[in-house]
């Protein structure tokens, strides 16, 4: 029987992946309190839906800076797309395209930048690592600006490798290479710059001109300081509980940033997200729309791009049938009187 909700695929995904490929993707940093704490808060969340409202149908079309999407949930960058599948990011992008919505390629991909916007239908942001081989960044950004991506997405909280316990079985090695934007046989030496700054930010706004997002604040003083240094988002993030364990989930820390931010910048958030009524909770607490990383990467290793674009459409069918529920017609009809905590 096909898999009635992502749960399901991600359970299937287990049994096919090979098991370093699933410790890699799956794992968290440390003890995984975070990674634990970013479905569970999501839990001790409750919905107050209205009735009689008389809605029968809801609109989940929205934007993302100024970009149509036929939904508000985005693909959430996640390295090595081609563990799950030998298409990868490709199958990834055309899923995306398919359902209406936009995929953020990540900088460690399996494919390359050029690669995945051939293959895309739909929108694309391209999430950037700096590395301390600084020229690298303007390569990547410009390559980005060439093939048509809208905006770039400067992942913020690796300024190194959260300690991630539960690491393949040894000996296992990633059986393909960094190579996707990069020369093969490239030194993991040359990885994330240790000492990004907010003038980094400053430099890389000098860079392009495209919207700048940053992705991984949990704070309102960092969004504060996010705004000022001109970006146009915000991606409320722990990074899937692998970096500092122990860290609020996500969800906790969306409000007080929403919050801070006021309307200025448009604020998104990732990490848990596994239903519809996930995504409904985090528009009720003031994000534009939600990313999804793993519950694609559990598609993909399923059924290539259906099953990447299947997870999609699961979380579309879920959240409209929540709406219509809680008394929803659309989009903008939600707000914080929706949630309440228990």
């Amino acid at each position: 029987m096909d898999p009635m909700n992502v749960q399901e695929y991600e359970a299937l995904a287990q049994a096919r992946l090979d098991p370093g490929a699933w410790a890699f993707y799956s794992s968290g940093a440390e003890d995984e309190v975070t990674l634990r704490a970013n479905r569970a808060a999501f839990e001790r969340l409750r919905l107050l839906p209205r009735m009689l409202r008389g809605v029968r149908q809801a609109n989940l079309q929205t934007t993302v800076l100024g970009i149509p999407v036929s939904l508000p949930v985005l693909t959430a960058p996640t390295a090595l797309q081609g563990l799950a599948c030998p298409e990868g990011e490709c199958a990834t992008a055309r899923a995306a395209g398919a359902i209406g919505t936009l995929m953020t390629a990540s900088t460690e991909s399996t494919k390359s930048l050029e690669e995945i916007a051939a293959a895309a239908t739909g929108p694309l942001w391209f999430q950037l690592y700096v590395y301390r081989a600084g020229h690298l960044a303007e390569q990547l950004i410009q390559r980005a600006e060439a093939a048509g991506y809208r905006a770039i997405v400067l992942t913020v909280d690796l300024p190194c490798l959260g300690n991630r316990e539960r690491r393949p079985y040894p000996g296992w090695r990633f059986p393909h290479a960094v190579t996707g934007n990069f020369p093969a046989g490239r030194s993991s030496d040359d990885r994330e710059d240790e000492a990004l700054s907010w003038d980094d930010v400053d430099w890389l706004r000098s860079c392009t001109h495209l919207p700048l997002i940053l992705k991984g604040l949990l704070t309102p003083e960092d969004a504060e300081l996010a705004i000022q240094h001109g970006a146009a988002g915000i991606i409320v993030s722990n990074h899937g509980g692998r970096q500092l364990d122990g860290v609020p989930a996500s969800i906790e820390a969306l409000p007080s940033i929403v919050e801070a931010v006021q309307g200025r910048v448009e604020v998104y958030m990732d990490g848990g997200v596994r239903r519809g009524t996930d995504v409904l909770k985090a528009l009720a607490l003031g994000a534009r729309a939600v990313l999804v990383g793993r519950p694609i990467l559990w598609g993909l290793a399923v059924d290539g791009a259906a099953g990447a674009q299947r997870v999609l459409e699961l979380l579309r069918e879920e959240l409209a049938r929540d709406m219509v529920l809680a008394g929803l017609p659309d989009i903008a009809s939600i707000d914080a009187s929706l949630v309440k905590r228990f």
